[in-house]
């Protein structure tokens, strides 16, 4: 029996049990070198700034001076288009100072290890590695050879954050919420880092993930990531939100891993007719896309493909990104 005057007598007030806890203003990570540790909220953190940040892209003066003073580095040891420049112009819009490296015409022909090109790139003060390297792994090894904040731009098939960061936020633009959504990832799951990150993401924020593709082409034991698996493309497609295709990535593949590319698009290719058969489905890629192969060209240029959407969020979420990992996440965005 409680006696009176015990604490335990005294009912806790209603609002303090119903109180939710606050929403985070930081990251609790340093760096960003992938979304298996992210957390939900994080997630939402850097969506919630993204859309902030898109505002500031909207208007006549496209820069703020909120980093200005930072000096960020673009380690980039694989090619890339999209990833690269929305990189450089998510730089820029913030005020910060630039250095671009790539490793074709670096001493990195010449057989400097990725270490020391790192320390030698530190050694000019910068604060910030953007880094896409061909190794998985290769942003994690980093962060202990420098202390300057490492963001990935894609690591082997290991994960490409800011990727499916700004698939979210495209998907977001859609639809409200993201539980319950049935998001359906279309075919070269083996090699795909975007699927990987999107994965770990999607299912985070409540999702109902499907992956689709030749049995050559997905891991065995992804189930175990908390998605659902089929061969069949109507399979993937019934009752699904959006689609998302992912390029054949040829020249990740060694041996054949499936007959021809019009054998793989009368499979997996989505067209018209899918778009006819599922009047709700929207459909995107992380580019570049294969035309004709993972999406007939019709699909591509369709008003449902949100492809060129994903392009004008890829800046403002890395533009989040940078952002708050510099540790500037109190105040207005803008």
């Amino acid at each position: 029996m409680v006696e009176q005057g015990d604490p335990g007598d005294t009912p806790m007030p209603h609002d303090v049990r119903a109180a939710e806890p606050a929403p985070l203003t930081r990251l609790h990570h340093r760096h960003l070198l992938g979304l298996q540790t992210y957390s939900a909220e994080e997630i939402h953190l850097i969506l919630d700034t993204a859309r902030e940040f898109r505002r500031v892209l909207d208007r006549p003066i496209r820069r703020v001076p909120t980093l200005r003073g930072i000096t960020v580095v673009n380690l980039f040891f694989e090619p890339s288009t999209r990833t690269r420049i929305s990189f450089e112009l998510a730089e820029k819009r913030l005020s910060a100072d630039t250095v671009n490296f790539s490793a074709s015409g670096s001493s990195v022909s010449k057989g400097e290890t990725l270490k020391d090109t790192a320390q030698n790139i530190e050694a000019m003060k910068i604060d910030m590695v953007v880094v896409r390297h061909k190794s998985p792994g290769a942003p994690h090894f980093l962060t202990r050879c420098v202390d300057a904040v490492i963001v990935n731009a894609g690591d082997g098939a290991h994960e490409h954050p800011t990727q499916a960061l700004l698939d979210m936020l495209t998907i977001n633009d859609h639809f409200a919420s993201f539980e319950g959504l049935n998001i359906a990832i279309i075919g070269d799951i083996t090699h795909s880092r975007v699927a990987r990150s999107n994965i770990h993401g999607l299912t985070k924020l409540g999702a109902n993930v499907t992956l689709c593709g030749p049995p050559t082409l997905l891991p065995v034991g992804i189930e175990k990531l908390g998605v659902r698996v089929t061969h069949r493309l109507d399979e993937a497609l019934e009752g699904c939100d959006v689609a998302m295709a992912l390029r054949i990535q040829l020249e990740r593949q060694g041996d054949s891993l499936f007959p021809s590319l019009r054998e793989y698009h009368d499979r997996f290719g989505i067209t018209l007719d899918h778009l006819a058969q599922y009047p709700d489905l929207l459909v995107m890629h992380p580019g570049p896309v294969n035309r004709g192969v993972e999406l007939a060209s019709d699909v591509v240029d369709h008003e449902r493909a949100i492809i060129l959407n994903q392009v004008t969020n890829g800046v403002a979420t890395r533009m989040a990104v940078l952002y708050l990992l510099a540790g500037i996440a109190d105040g207005d965005a803008g």
